[in-house]
């Protein structure tokens, strides 16, 4: 059996094209690829004496300090060998567990992700809210540092970024940029999202709107002149905005409906699929723009037809989750049963499959 050293696994992971290690009692080292959990060969099975030697080969003081009150701790480790992973120490069943995901040291292009042009064109818009959603582990983070590349290579402007923690590192190009991580440089994503109205920013990045103050001060920012980008754990455009507005107090959703119609500018909405040959995955999109059709329909409560409004927007560059998977699958790039495993609608998914639609 082979000694569980965090930085020689973690080179082991990344030569075996893995996005994630975990470390959790009972087991041994465990690495997620192309979407599937498998063991690490010729490892024992972890005990807590080893994940704590794993926890302190990769904190800080200041992060063993969070862990021993009990507390989960996410934060940025460069191993050995120069890469970069984000971090999740937690706790389960009594024991410490790790979750890392592997992270590029590269930004990629959105060309290089075979993103649809309509990102370039949301990145590069003067003010308004983009959001990019889907589950953990649907790439939004890659989509969203590849958009804020974009910007930073053909815009003057200031970038600042608020993340937790910063997952990809961006040089100075075009434009300035300013990476702020919670926990390090600022207390919250509100406080840090307060502050940078006063930084004059052109670009905010907000790595994800977790609760009501972060989402109200972004829609803020986003009115107020700025081009405010981030991340919701959502599916579907339309989902996304009822998640936005069903956190205000109903006396002031009638206003965030009225703020979102007026100020965003688009929803990403994505899942990851392997690929037909198995070397790899590919982003699956829905993807909408706020014409002013749709933004008539946030304005008046009618999210529930945006669907159908992203479905004969094919003009506008919109398409809908489906249609993409439909489309990826009529080309050979992803199986159909991957797709239909992703589908929204299996009847629809078979329509435009089959050209009905």
């Amino acid at each position: 059996m082979r000694d569980i050293e965090i930085n020689s696994i973690l080179d082991e992971a990344r030569d075996l094209d893995a996005s994630d290690v975990h470390f959790t009692a009972g087991l041994p080292p465990m690495m997620r690829i192309r979407g599937k959990i498998s063991k690490m060969g010729g490892y024992p099975d972890c005990t807590e004496p080893v994940i704590i030697n794993v926890i302190n080969a990769i904190t800080t003081a200041v992060q063993k300090q969070i862990i021993q009150k009990g507390e989960d701790a996410d934060f940025s480790y460069v191993s050995v060998s120069g890469m970069r992973h984000r971090v999740n120490v937690y706790r389960q069943r009594g024991y410490h567990a790790v979750a890392l995901r592997l992270l590029r040291n590269d930004i990629p292009t959105l060309t290089d992700l075979k993103l649809p042009p309509l990102l370039a064109d949301f990145s590069l818009q003067p003010r308004g809210l983009v959001l990019v959603t889907g589950p953990t582990g649907s790439g939004k983070s890659t989509t969203l540092a590849a958009m804020v590349d974009h910007i930073n290579r053909n815009k003057n402007s200031h970038i600042i970024t608020i993340e937790d923690p910063i997952e990809y590192i961006h040089t100075h190009k075009q434009s300035m940029v300013n990476q702020r991580e919670v926990h390090a440089d600022v207390v919250s994503f509100a406080g840090a999202l307060r502050a940078a109205l006063r930084e004059d920013p052109d670009v905010i990045l907000v790595g994800e709107m977790r609760d009501f103050e972060t989402i109200n001060s972004a829609v803020t920012a986003a009115e107020t002149g700025h081009l405010v980008m981030s991340t919701l754990h959502t599916t579907g455009a339309a989902e996304t905005l009822d998640r936005i507005i069903d956190v205000y107090p109903p006396h002031s959703q009638g206003q965030c409906r009225s703020q979102l119609a007026n100020n965003l500018v688009g929803v990403v909405s994505q899942t990851l699929v392997p690929t037909a040959n198995g070397k790899g995955r590919v982003a699956c999109l829905e993807l909408m723009t706020n014409t002013e059709a749709i933004a008539a329909l946030i304005r008046d409560g009618k999210t529930f037809q945006i669907p159908n409004m992203i479905s004969t927007g094919r003009a506008r560059g919109m398409f809908t989750l489906d249609q993409n998977l439909a489309n990826l699958t009529r080309q050979g790039i992803i199986n159909k049963a991957d797709a239909l495993e992703r589908c929204q609608d299996k009847r629809e998914f078979e329509r435009y499959l089959t050209g009905q639609i």
